[in-house]
């Protein structure tokens, strides 16, 4: 198995366009050579073929040839956690042709069901992953578990290598999304943590606190502005960018408000119009149902700000501007803008 792309911070500021089509095109044609190439095990000619195609589509993306589940071997193409890159390797894998005998294609790393046999090189030392302990704690009311990695070798390694192997471990056992889902804190560590479990029984620790989440939840929460006014507001929990990876596209709706309370909260025909507003938008996301997510909404100030998030292919842009058209308390606008890490609503991402 082998790793290859790592980013390189100097490529980051001259990022290509989407180049997604262009590659498998491209696929098309090498394919025979990589089928050789593959099949003669010439780990160096994989990635003199491959590397260049992946840093067309962008230099920041990573990319692997693993044993397949259903074919033979896999291809893939992955953000490697960055958030800014996950949009584009899920439009790679969705527009990649049908899996074959020979070859299957995803966006994140996969869980790999014989992890536990696997011995790789690191720093020069064999990294075994069946001697993998981990100590792990979940933290009160969250949907995330902090993981103590230990392996033997970590005593010799550096911090970086030790904290690469732990996260590429917990990708082979977990599969790179679920890591991104419910893995919070990851701290290799040179000691073996207290209550340490082997690296065998994570993954049901990660389904089991997974199980307790598979019903829509909202949470209400109460702050303040910058500018120190009373802030109230509704965000989906858990809310992650990993679980929509294709909605990249930021819609904020602003509504002003005429009747408010003392600390500026929207009361009376205010709130009922307010009410009146996002249940009508809620009809238009059912209709859109795989294509734009209602995040968060806030009212602060005299204003109510809600947050959607959507494939920018879709046509939840177009609904949102309908639907303020009809709204008659002071001027509303609808600001629309690319933001595939959800920036905009980072104090609520759980």
């Amino acid at each position: 198995m082998r790793l290859f792309g790592r980013k390189d911070e100097d490529q980051e500021a001259d990022r290509p366009g989407d180049g997604v089509a262009e590659f498998w095109v491209w696929w098309q044609e090498a394919r025979p050579r990589l089928d050789s190439l593959v099949a003669a095990g010439t780990a160096e000619g994989i990635e003199e073929l491959v590397a260049p195609a992946v840093a067309a589509l962008d230099p920041g993306l990573v990319w692997e040839v693993a044993p397949g589940r259903n074919a033979a071997h896999i291809l893939v193409v992955t953000a490697a956690g960055d958030a800014e890159l996950r949009s584009l390797a899920h439009r790679w894998a969705r527009a990649a042709p049908p899996a074959d005998l020979l070859w299957e294609f995803h966006p994140s790393r996969q869980a790999n069901p014989q992890a536990l046999e696997l011995t790789l090189d690191v720093g020069g030392f064999e990294f075994a992953l069946d001697k993998l302990k981990f100590g792990l704690r979940v933290p009160r009311n969250q949907p995330r578990v902090d993981v103590s990695a230990y392996h033997p070798i970590f005593a010799e390694l550096d911090e970086e290598t030790r904290l690469e192997a732990a996260l590429l471990a917990l990708d082979w056992l977990l599969g790179e999304d679920d890591v991104a889902r419910w893995v919070g804190e990851i701290t290799p560590a040179t000691h073996e943590p207290i209550d340490a479990v082997a690296a065998v029984h994570v993954p049901a620790v990660v389904a089991d606190l997974a199980s307790g989440y598979q019903d829509e939840e909202w949470v209400l929460l109460e702050g303040q502005t910058g500018e120190g006014a009373p802030l109230v507001a509704t965000a989906r929990f858990p809310l992650r960018p990993v679980d929509h990876p294709l909605f990249d596209q930021h819609i904020e709706i602003t509504l002003p408000y005429t009747h408010r309370d003392e600390n500026g909260l929207p009361v009376g025909d205010s709130l009922t119009a307010l009410r009146d507003f996002e249940e009508r938008l809620a009809t238009r996301l059912l209709k859109l149902r795989d294509d734009a997510l209602l995040a968060a909404h806030l009212s602060a100030a005299g204003h109510r700000v809600i947050h959607l998030y959507a494939d920018p292919t879709s046509e939840a842009s177009i609904h949102a501007k309908e639907l303020i058209v009809s709204w008659e308390e002071g001027e509303p606008r609808v600001d629309v803008a690319t933001d595939p890490a959800w920036t905009a609503v980072s104090p609520f991402l759980s």
